[in-house]
């Protein structure tokens, strides 16, 4: 792992510079804020109520909210079981914990993350081991994991991208060859579905993350572990709460990750309009599809054996340039356009040690210089969606 030097200089790519320079500039934003203020004005009295059943009662660790919605969620997810983890990458780094996971073993995953992804695999003292994507999914692929796997690789873990699944069957296939588990990174995919069965139920196991934006937020921090491998559920049991099973009886070097009952009432109220909410980022969805669809903007892809829940909006904009040109006008006329990763993990000084380059990554390379998210998020408004096309399209009118 790369040493700590306060006194170096933080290695910022340019094109992080350019975007931070563009948001220094940016008008007051009124179309892509406020996301959580509506959503709660949605929810307030169930809210209140829930978090009101909880407090009087004293029990605000691994009590019965927290068992409730874990019951709900692993059914809602199509999975036997579900543990309620302090974060999403808590909940990633414990589930490779219980997959035996450790120093020495590799573990494969996309570049173009977010750093928890690789985190959790370097927390365990493994390596991780990054590869390419598919240049319509930004997902991982069996194809391109293949040439990557070694005598010492563990666990494959795609991420579900933008809230687009990635294909599973061939990733199991390919794993089940080589006697390798399957992580499902679901943080961006609360609801998804492939061929007509949930995240969460695709791979051994399934870490979600519910950071308050999310598909599924909770109020703070939080996450989850699904599985259907009853072995593997009672391991992340022991390891989040201090490696024991009877209390001050301590099998194994444990953490302290549980997620706690305000919480889980919270997401227990939320599960329930999941999705409702989905539906609605669909809807944004095919709006922006259908106005932006003569734009030189490449537009998220959408399988057809795929149930994308857009956690973003991802466009390709044609290159660099142009992207900091959008970005930049869309923030001036209010309108809060994001990058949503601007720099592949392989590429931070946290994982400089790697020795790995962009050449190594071409399509994900790109998609980091080029990609562009337009507000997403279920409390939109359909006016907002399409003044943000009529803003798109207002651009590219210019610019011809």
């Amino acid at each position: 792992m790369t040493k700590i030097d306060p006194s170096a200089p933080l290695p910022i790519p340019k094109s992080m510079v350019q975007l931070a320079g563009v948001h220094a500039q940016a008008h007051p934003i009124t179309i892509g804020e406020g996301h959580l203020e509506r959503q709660y004005q949605e929810i307030a009295e169930e809210v209140q109520a829930a978090v009101a059943a909880v407090l009087p009662s004293g029990k605000y660790t691994l009590g019965p909210h927290l068992r409730q919605f874990e019951q709900q969620f692993a059914a809602y997810c199509d999975s036997s079981y579900s543990i309620g983890i302090s974060s999403g990458t808590e909940a990633l780094h414990l589930a490779l914990a219980a997959m035996g996971v450790g120093p020495g073993d590799e573990v494969i995953t996309v570049a173009n993350t977010y750093i928890a992804t690789a985190l959790a695999i370097t927390y365990t003292g493994a390596t991780p081991v990054f590869v390419d994507v598919d240049p319509r999914t930004f997902n991982m692929t069996a194809e391109l994991t293949a040439p990557h796997i070694t005598s010492r690789t563990k666990v494959l873990l795609p991420v579900h991208l933008y809230g687009q699944p990635a294909e599973m069957d061939a990733l199991m296939t390919l794993a089940s060859a080589h006697n390798l588990l399957v992580l499902e990174d679901a943080s961006h995919a609360h609801g998804a579905r492939y061929k007509g069965r949930k995240t969460g139920s695709l791979g051994d196991m399934a870490a979600f993350s519910f950071y308050p934006g999310k598909n599924l937020g909770a109020y703070g921090d939080g996450g989850a572990v699904t599985t259907s491998d009853a072995d593997l559920d009672q391991k992340v049991r022991i390891l989040r709460y201090v490696g024991q099973r009877v209390k001050f009886v301590h099998e194994v070097i444990g953490f302290q990750e549980r997620l706690d009952e305000i919480q889980a009432a919270i997401l227990s109220v939320k599960l329930t309009r999941l999705d409702e909410w989905n539906g609605r980022r669909r809807r944004w969805a095919a709006i922006y599809d259908e106005m932006l669809a003569g734009t030189p903007l490449t537009l998220p892809y959408a399988g057809a054996e795929a149930h994308h829940v857009y956690y973003s909006y991802a466009t390709l904009a044609p290159s660099e340039e142009e992207r900091t040109h959008l970005l930049s006008f869309l923030l001036e006329r209010g309108i809060g356009g994001f990058v949503m990763y601007p720099a592949l993990v392989p590429m931070q000084r946290a994982y400089a040690d790697l020795g790995l380059h962009e050449e190594d990554f071409p399509v994900a390379a790109s998609c980091a210089r080029r990609v562009l998210n337009l507000p997403m998020f279920e409390t939109l408004r359909e006016d907002e969606v399409r003044r943000t096309c009529e803003v798109v399209l207002a651009y590219f009118d210019r610019a011809r």
